[in-house]
């Protein structure tokens, strides 16, 4: 495989396009917005110049890599002739089933379709297509460029064949694939939202503040940064999605989001993204403030 098309200009989707591209490969970038094209052009090159300056890259490198990305705002024009489309589109169900829909209809069928969904079911998203064994997950961490990992989801009908290509294709970008099959959450985030969640029920309880839990984490279990810290990193609103797709697939209660997390969303209290969630990140340092909601 050497030509790549991704889905989604966001935060994930220039991360997983600026990988490829540094790797060898030639990436379409497709986004419905022009101006978030332009803009994760300009963040790969932002984090490109990043990996320059720390030696990790040559200024050739940083060229060749830049000049290996495409940017399409027409999904049927992107996809043409590309070997694997690596969907990053926004957490949500229906997006993802009609943007697996019009995949299927506009790429050969002999090409893999992954997504980087976090929870989704693979198998809900690989029925809407009429090629159930060439579509799988391909959840990258983030920020991609930096983290290792990459679960490797198969659906009920993904073939050993595409399995092993993408476990293959992920060990050429650097990264360490990890097989895992379609339930809900799959490892990671199985693992990591009853954690986040557990962390936002100590605070909305009363149990402790928001440096307090966050310090516990850090220097009692050795986490790079707080359970909040990282909520607000990765999106409350796609912290309570995925829960909630715990919670309606598994049926257990201990996946309820927290109401505090389902208020902050409402309120549009987000996290990075919008500039408030536990902290505030308004404020154009790396200092941690905690948000005037929780402020003591």
């Amino acid at each position: 495989m050497k030509h790549i098309a991704v889905i989604g200009a966001g935060t994930m989707g220039n991360g997983i396009a600026h990988v490829f591209a540094q790797f060898g490969y030639q990436v379409n970038l497709i986004d419905v917005a022009q101006p978030a094209l332009e803009k994760a052009l300009a963040t790969i090159g932002k984090n490109l110049d990043r990996q320059v300056a720390k030696g990790a890259l040559t200024e050739e490198e940083k060229t060749t890599t830049l000049a290996n990305l495409s940017l399409h705002t027409d999904l049927k024009a992107g996809v043409q002739g590309v070997d694997l489309v690596v969907e990053a589109a926004t957490e949500n169900v229906e997006l993802k089933l009609n943007i697996f829909r019009d995949l299927d209809a506009h790429t050969d069928p002999s090409v893999i379709l992954a997504t980087n969904t976090s929870s989704i079911s693979i198998t809900q998203i690989a029925a809407v297509t009429q090629r159930p064994d060439k579509v799988i997950g391909m959840h990258f961490m983030n920020p991609v460029p930096v983290m290792k990992l990459v679960e490797i989801i198969r659906g009920y009908s993904t073939s050993d064949e595409v399995t092993q290509l993408i476990m293959e294709t992920s060990k050429k970008l650097g990264k360490t694939p990890v097989e895992v099959n379609d339930y809900p959450g799959f490892v990671a985030n199985r693992i990591l939202m009853p954690m986040i969640n557990e962390a936002i029920y100590t605070l909305y309880e009363g149990v402790a503040g928001v440096e307090e839990i966050d310090t516990v984490m850090k220097l009692g279990m050795a986490h790079p940064m707080g359970p909040l810290q990282l909520a607000d990193f990765i999106g409350l609103d796609v912290c309570l999605a995925i829960l909630r797709v715990l919670h309606d697939g598994f049926g257990n209660p201990k996946y309820a989001p927290c109401p505090l997390l389902v208020n902050m969303v409402m309120a549009g209290k987000k996290g990075v993204k919008s500039g408030e969630g536990f902290y505030t990140w308004t404020h154009g340092t790396k200092d941690l403030i905690v948000a005037p909601n929780f402020s003591a």
